[in-house]
């Protein structure tokens, strides 16, 4: 089974990038990423190069070795110019596959961009009398730090989810010096702690309501134009268009047109471009808030 799981996982590799056996060169596979490459043409961007490497996380067989669970990763890197300008982008796909007697039943992406299986309502938030004003000068460069460092790994320090986007989010801007608020409410204020959390914390519908709105700590400015953000700033998205916001990412630097590029969890990638238009979540309907983050 071994042997069968790398050559199932080289094709996997193959289908990003693979070796020509005339050449030796290695050559971009256009009906994988065309999409993305389309996407970078609309922005005056292109792909100059690509590379795919593989890492098995853990193989799970029983006793009998008939059966195997394999969880593995699939990390993707894009070298894109614009204009004068090179800049890596990244994404990890983190994909589970089953095998019987050596033959694989099935593999897919344990990965969807997007937290459709949140409810639809979340419970409004509590506010907190307010006793004392808590000012704090928001590090955009320290968010944004931390949102490199953590954009394909976990902070131990916090709990990790399942559809990890808002909590990502979160603990890049708890990073750049927003202070937590309302604990111990489920429903009040913005916090992780002691195993539990706020429902702004960790989901994304609940984020988006509370930036515009909170009362003490973290705060954001709604703005009209995309190129109004900066580093450290957050973008929302309504992926249908239906008015439940489901995905969060945070700006972390600017093209050459002066549009966002982003990181986020969940479907771990960094220097994306913000619309997400390669996303297999992606919709015409998709509908955006921009929220620049505001010092207290």
């Amino acid at each position: 089974m071994r042997d069968k799981l790398r050559a199932h996982i080289q094709d996997r590799l193959d289908t990003y990038v693979y070796k020509s056996k005339q050449t030796s060169r290695t050559i971009m596979n256009d009906a994988t990423i065309n999409q993305k490459q389309e996407t970078h043409k609309r922005r005056g961007a292109e792909i100059v190069k690509c590379s795919a490497t593989a890492r098995i996380h853990s193989i799970h067989e029983d006793e009998q070795q008939r059966e195997a669970n394999v969880f593995y990763e699939i990390h993707i890197r894009y070298l894109i110019k614009q204009k004068e300008n090179l800049y890596l982008e990244e994404e990890a796909d983190q994909r589970y596959s089953e095998w019987i007697d050596g033959e694989l039943i099935q593999d897919f992406s344990i990965q969807d961009e997007g937290d459709r299986t949140s409810p639809r309502f979340i419970p409004p938030q509590e506010e907190d009398e307010i006793q004392q004003p808590l000012r704090f000068k928001y590090s955009r460069m320290e968010a944004v730090r931390y949102a490199e460092q953590y954009w394909n790994s976990y902070n131990p320090q916090f709990k990790k989810f399942e559809v990890n986007c808002t909590n990502y989010i979160s603990q890049c801007l708890y990073a750049g010096g927003a202070p937590m608020v309302g604990y111990p409410k489920k429903s009040g204020g913005w916090w992780m702690r002691n195993n539990d959390w706020s429902y702004t914390w960790a989901v994304a519908h609940a984020l988006r309501w509370y930036l515009p709105s909170a009362k003490q700590g973290l705060q954001a400015k709604e703005v009209s134009n995309v190129s109004q953000l900066m580093p450290g700033d957050v973008i929302c998205y309504d992926f249908e268009g239906d008015g439940r916001f489901d995905h969060n990412t945070i700006v972390v630097a600017k093209d050459e047109n002066g549009e966002p590029l982003v990181n986020a969890n969940t479907y771990n990638s960094r220097m994306r471009y913000w619309k997400y238009e390669d996303s297999t979540a992606y919709t015409p309907n998709i509908k955006y808030k921009f929220f620049h983050v505001l010092d207290r």
